[in-house]
């Protein structure tokens, strides 16, 4: 399973936020437009296919993207919780080819838009598209009233070829971003890791803890997280790095809220580098998640938890062996 930063690194790539609808004047778009939360293998496929429309344009591999995500806008009480950041989508778009990142902001004005004055506006005369590149499902415009073949009727109109990409499937069913967080919350990395083509992971900036971890003989650096969705409460063999460095180091990971001591509060996210210690305070560490071990889960006594928590370690050794 390869790593999510395996390509080209994210300075590669221009995170352009279209504050106005401007023209932006890059040669020969090829774009392609929607969520891509996770850049899941489905968004791949997408990006695959611009990649080649830009190389058949001899122009530029455009992704639009929306920030905040629509749903945060038109239904925030059942908003998703957001797989990537910004800045994480536009380091693995990076990897896979892309050059231009628009990030447009999903205003509720926006939504207001028909489906024939987005086209225009925004792929027509903001981005330039000479070729759109879109799912088969795509839906835009006020009330997703537009299509991929309301988007090819106005593509003649406007100057720009339509390509409607049909979904990726995994095991009969359309690769989404939903289905990953649905794997995420069970813990099943395996499933979550397929779906995505490569390892999932979360980012957080190392913050000072209680110490339990180092009283009990296993220090751990506990995370601010940067990412919203993360695994669901557990003990997980982890690959973890620094992310201005680029050696990973085997780790073992608890997601919970520490029932032996209390548990209630947030869900934290400690990370045991195996055989290293460094003074990680005010780094961000990217962890990446390779298999779930065991549930957490509440022990009689601290010598018990001592004696878990030296099995996890492990265990995670050998199971990072064979990943």
């Amino acid at each position: 399973m390869p790593s999510p930063a395996t390509g080209p690194d994210a300075d590669a790539l221009s995170i352009v936020r279209l504050e106005t609808l401007e023209p932006r004047r890059w040669p020969k778009p090829a774009v392609t437009v929607g969520n891509f939360d996770g850049v899941h293998r489905g968004h791949q496929a997408l990006v695959s296919a611009t990649r080649e429309a830009a190389q058949r344009l001899e122009g530029t591999a455009v992704v639009l993207t929306f920030d905040p995500h629509p749903s945060h806008v038109l239904s925030p009480h059942r908003a998703p919780e957001a797989l990537l950041t910004v800045e994480q989508k536009a380091e693995i778009l990076a990897s896979l080819g892309i050059e231009q990142l628009a990030v447009l902001p999903f205003t509720r004005a926006l939504a207001d838009k028909d489906a024939r004055t987005f086209a225009r506006e925004v792929l027509h005369d903001c981005l330039g598209a000479r070729s759109v590149i879109v799912g088969q499902g795509f839906r835009f415009g006020r009330h997703r009233e537009g299509d991929a073949a309301r988007l090819l009727e106005l593509g003649g109109e406007l100057d720009f070829t339509v390509q409607a990409v049909a979904p990726v499937l995994h095991d009969g069913t359309p690769i989404s971003s939903t289905r990953i967080r649905e794997a995420l919350a069970r813990g099943e990395i395996d499933a979550a890791n397929d779906l995505l083509g490569r390892r999932c992971f979360v980012d957080g900036r190392v913050r000072k803890g209680e110490g339990r971890g180092r009283t009990l003989g296993f220090p751990t650096a506990n995370l601010e997280l940067l990412n919203e969705a993360v695994p669901g409460g557990g003990v997980y063999a982890c690959w973890a790095r620094r992310t201005d460095e680029t050696t990973r180091r085997p780790a073992v990971v608890n997601v919970g809220r520490r029932p032996t001591f209390g548990g209630g509060g947030d869900l934290i996210v400690e990370v045991h580098l195996l055989d290293y210690a460094a003074d990680l305070y005010g780094s961000v560490l990217r962890v990446e998640f390779a298999l779930k071990l065991r549930d957490e889960r509440a022990f009689p006594s601290i010598d018990a938890l001592k004696a878990q928590i030296g099995a996890d370690a492990d265990e995670a050794r050998r199971v990072l062996r064979q990943k």
